[in-house]
């Protein structure tokens, strides 16, 4: 997609990053896509041979472009992963795909990156309780149903309660807004719950999926935070787990 091309230029071109920072990702293993993802799932992105429902579902046309780039996404949350318990912090420009579920995709989301590279972690023994702070006006279904039976992984997603996801499994902590929701509301819905998950979950890492779509710029977000509210938003988040001393 461009607009990941047009992030890292972005970033480039204000200095917030350099070259040197960062890392490019092979393509995820299949044996670690499938700790998720059914195999015929899996096999069927990477082969095109999805039936119409699923491709429905998915929202996307299919190509061998769309399966390859798939794969590097959820390497490269992997990877930002590994590097944020060795160095306390990265990120990745592409990912989030949140509403992946483990037999199909939807909502624009092929795999579910973030899954994933928590099964790698789990499974790898790199870290066993792990939080997921999802603030994507969506809610993020495919993550809160891949883990509803994992006591270790605790997710909570902060979104927009009329909107897409319109059937939504439930998070450990779901806080659904009403539309129209403006900076003040959603800042301290936003730091009450994160005061809340720190006091009753200790996590060795989190994941932060900060999308920007609750922008009230973003008419199909349907809520109303300016673009200082939305930097708030992140700050608030950083600032809460690394006054934890979590990565």
């Amino acid at each position: 997609m461009k607009k990941f091309s047009g992030l890292y230029r972005y970033l480039l071109g204000q200095d917030i990053i350099a070259p040197s920072d960062v890392v490019a990702p092979s393509m995820v293993d299949m044996a670690n896509l499938q700790m998720v993802h059914t195999r015929d799932y899996a096999n069927g992105i990477m082969d095109g041979n999805l039936n119409k429902k699923k491709l429905r579902r998915l929202g996307l046309p299919w190509s061998k472009r769309l399966a390859i780039r798939s794969r590097l996404a959820v390497q490269g949350t992997i990877n930002a992963a590994i590097m944020a318990l060795q160095d306390g912090v990265a990120g990745n420009l592409a990912g989030g795909t949140h509403h992946a579920m483990a037999d199909f995709g939807e909502g624009f989301c092929v795999f579910n990156d973030v899954a994933v590279a928590i099964e790698v972690l789990q499974q790898s023994m790199w870290a066993k309780n792990i939080l997921v702070i999802d603030c994507d006006v969506h809610q993020g279904n495919g993550t809160a149903a891949i883990f509803k039976d994992n006591p270790h992984v605790y997710t909570f997603s902060l979104h927009g309660e009329k909107n897409y996801p319109f059937k939504k499994p439930p998070s450990t902590l779901d806080i659904g807004l009403p539309d129209n929701t403006k900076d003040d509301q959603y800042l301290k819905t936003l730091g009450d719950a994160l005061n809340t998950i720190f006091e009753d979950f200790d996590p060795d890492l989190v994941f932060y999926l900060g999308g920007i779509d609750p922008l009230e710029a973003d008419h199909f977000g349907r809520l109303s935070l300016t673009n200082n509210g939305l930097q708030q938003r992140d700050r608030i988040v950083i600032q809460k787990v690394t006054g934890a001393d979590v990565p």
